[in-house]
């Protein structure tokens, strides 16, 4: 078998052919996606007055439905068991429909906290639920706690579906050999005697757990992140391996099936921005509440598993700092180089300064993980959402007025300061949305009583501070609510306030009235002109400090616009910067830019630069992004960073990711996207599909199998590639 990577590099082989052979049938064959998709929802049509039913009473019987009746798979050899096996859960639904139509949505963007399924079990959970029921009874709260009872109830149903299928094979092993015997099938039920219902106690115990935990809440329809798994799994695998339970190669396959069955939705053909975007991130590295160093050997067989396995479902984050050990990072871009976009950085000492500055205690801000792409907050206790805008649009639709003929400024000064002024009034548009969340807001006590919404019970099951006050994850359970505020088109925004102080205000090439007419043509007549915009000036991602200084003045405007509006409702409203792909969905919007552009060209990616305008290098587009103070960024700021596999080959590519790496800490980034990638590849790949199923490139927030995206989405990507 052969698994595709951008360069085609060569990978080591450490794992077992039967872990192998079933990646194969995951990655290549699309097994289980496909089968997935036979069985697309449980039915709630037999449900009498269904629809007379209140949705917690429909979720209740929804939740029962599924544990009941969703397909229970078992692979001869996986050392692991439990899937989700309804296909709507693919499309980010509870799987579960009345006369053909959906019921509910499902959660994403967060990242639950599946610790306590380890260290508390099922068992303990109920416990705390049980305590709840008991302090709201006769509340309106009752009901929703009512909910997770019946939430553990089916989680404890479903898995025992998998217990009785794994001692119906058993015994039909020990009759008379009418079933071959399977070693994991023994381990595993052994295993799942004990948990998830009880705490684990040994690595493969807690691997299990999780993954049962992590599937039931893919099941009902839920995208959960995984968090930081070393820190999850780190001890276990320590005291075993001391102890002498497991070895080494016995671990790195257990941990290698976690990472396989999470490719269970993988289904092949064209799914528009492809079909590994499940929000199931994983963190790895960094320091604890204490701040010691977590790396462990959970976090280098992670690292083997990647290398080895072109598995893009599971996008991995690396914390770095400063004192990162200078293994770890040669590890890291040993397993960076061979493309796919898996692994990307955080800069662990610019996050931690802008969680604390912002108001996050130092030991909540340790914890930090992602949102299931990369976005930051503190797993398992944050109500986290975003809203996207375009930042060039509100420049050429607002500001511009669509290049009017009446628009005119006298100075590039006022030009920046009414800009700004539009882009804080959107930003206050944004968070006084949020406003008609609540049905009682008293700031000046306190108190706040969310509008009763979409029921979210499982994902709630997992959320700080759900259970405690009997209250919802979308009605105040958790701890943080976070609405972050994200500007699109940065660079696109950025490129064309500098085109315009330079043609305009400085070099005097023409009036702002000649420029509006000339934009207005869509540069038709004025090729010449063009040109030069396009080729004259050195724009955001190239050090240039004239440039780059007008980056740093919009962002730090645009943190003081979200600034304003904190401490309006118990919503935190941090700005970010990000696109996730929408520079497509916004071109056809977008009217020609005063640095060259034509209407409706699909520009920048995130905090990076227009393609085609950063020329001088990696170095030079880390220094234009880290001019700005990032650390008012709170929920990330992401650069997209592509590099040819000649320039990491060998030990002088080593040496120089790892330098990268170093140098973007240094810098003062936030959030780094490496890919190597190799634009005549992704050529071949589109014309020859079915030679690079397993192909992977980093998108945005996620990988994709780049055959699993429309013809837009990867054109896309090869003009990054090629800029």
């Amino acid at each position: 078998m052969e698994f595709y990577t951008v360069s085609k590099d060569p990978r080591p082989v450490r794992l077992s052919e039967t872990t192998r052979i079933f990646a194969y049938d995951s990655l290549e064959h699309h097994a289980y996606g496909l089968a997935a998709m036979k069985t697309p929802a449980v039915t709630m049509d037999h449900i009498e007055n269904f629809t007379a039913l209140s949705p917690l009473e429909q979720e209740r019987l929804i939740l029962a439905e599924i544990a009941e009746k969703a397909p229970t798979r078992l692979i001869q050899g996986e050392r692991l068991c439990g899937a989700a096996t309804l296909g709507l859960a693919i499309s980010h639904v509870i799987p579960a429909t009345y006369a053909g139509n959906v019921v509910f949505p499902s959660i994403s963007h967060l990242t639950v906290d599946f610790g306590c399924v380890l260290t508390e079990g099922l068992c303990g959970i109920r416990k705390r639920v049980e305590a709840s029921l008991e302090a709201h009874k006769g509340s309106d709260r009752e009901a929703f706690l009512i909910n997770c009872m019946t939430a553990l109830d089916a989680f404890e149903t479903w898995h025992g579906r998998y217990v009785d299928a794994l001692e119906h094979h058993a015994d039909a092993v020990a009759r008379d050999g009418v079933l071959p015997p399977c070693p994991a099938f023994e381990v595993t039920l052994q295993n799942l005697r004990r948990v998830p219902l009880q705490p684990a106690t040994t690595f493969h115990e807690a691997v299990q757990s999780l993954w049962m935990a992590f599937a039931f809440v893919r099941l009902m329809g839920n995208w959960p992140g995984i968090g930081r798994l070393d820190v999850l799994l780190g001890d276990y695998l320590e005291r075993d391996l001391q102890n002498g339970i497991l070895t080494l190669e016995e671990a790195r396959e257990i941990l290698a099936h976690f990472f396989i069955k999470g490719c269970e939705w993988v289904r092949g053909g064209d799914q528009g921005s492809g079909d590994a975007q499940h929000y199931q991130n994983i963190v790895l590295g960094g320091i604890d509440e204490q701040g010691r160093d977590v790396t462990n050997t959970v976090t280098y067989l992670v690292l083997d598993i990647l290398e080895e396995l072109p598995i893009g479902d599971f996008p991995t984050t690396i914390r770095v700092n400063a004192h990162t050990d200078e293994k770890l990072l040669r590890r890291v871009a040993e397993v960076m180089r061979h493309g796919g976009g898996v692994l990307a950085i955080y800069n662990e000492d610019l996050v931690l300064k802008a969680m604390t500055g912002y108001g996050y205690a130092l030991d909540e801000a340790r914890r930090f993980a992602n949102d299931g792409c990369w976005e930051v907050q503190v797993p398992g206790k944050t109500n986290f959402s975003y809203c996207p805008f375009d930042g060039l649009g509100i420049l050429q639709h607002t500001t511009l007025r669509d290049y009017a003929e009446d628009v005119d400024y006298a100075s590039f000064d006022s030009l920046f300061e009414a800009y700004l002024r539009d882009l804080g009034a959107v930003v206050e548009s944004i968070c006084r949305g949020r406003l008609g969340c609540f049905s009682v807001m008293d700031a000046d006590n306190g108190i706040y009583t969310w509008h009763p919404t979409l029921p979210c019970t499982v994902v709630s099951l997992f959320e700080g501070g759900c259970i405690e006050k009997g209250l919802s994850y979308h009605e105040g359970g958790p701890v943080y609510h976070v609405l972050s505020p994200h500007i699109g088109g940065l660079a696109d925004t950025v490129n064309s306030l500098y085109a315009i102080q330079k043609l305009v205000f400085d070099d005097k090439r023409l009036t702002f009235a000649e420029l509006m007419t000339v934009l207005r043509s869509n540069w038709e007549g004025y090729e010449p002109l063009r040109q030069f915009a396009l080729n004259k000036y050195a724009y955001y991602g190239n050090d240039n400090p004239e440039c780059d200084r007008i980056a740093a003045a919009l962002l730090s405007g645009f943190a003081d616009a979200c600034a304003r509006y904190d401490g309006l409702s118990p919503y935190k409203f941090p700005a970010g910067v990000s696109t996730f792909g929408r520079q497509l969905e916004w071109a056809p919007h977008r009217l020609a830019a005063p640095h060259g552009r034509k209407q409706g060209e699909v520009l920048a990616a995130n905090a990076s630069p227009t393609p085609g305008t950063d020329r001088e290098g990696a170095t030079a587009m880390i220094r234009s992004y880290a001019t700005a103070d990032l650390s008012r960024m709170v929920t990330g700021a992401a650069l997209d960073c592509k590099l040819l596999p000649s320039s990491v080959a060998g030990e002088d590519g080593l040496n120089a990711l790892v330098s990268l790496m170093r140098g973007f800490v240094a810098e003062g980034g936030f959030f780094l996207q490496p890919d190597v990638a190799d634009a005549k590849i992704l050529r071949d790949a589109q014309e020859h599909p079915e030679n690079y199923q397993t192909l992977s490139v980093r998108v945005s927030g996620w990988n994709a199998r780049f055959v699993t995206l429309c013809r837009e989405w990867q054109d896309m990507v090869i003009g990054q590639n090629e800029g």
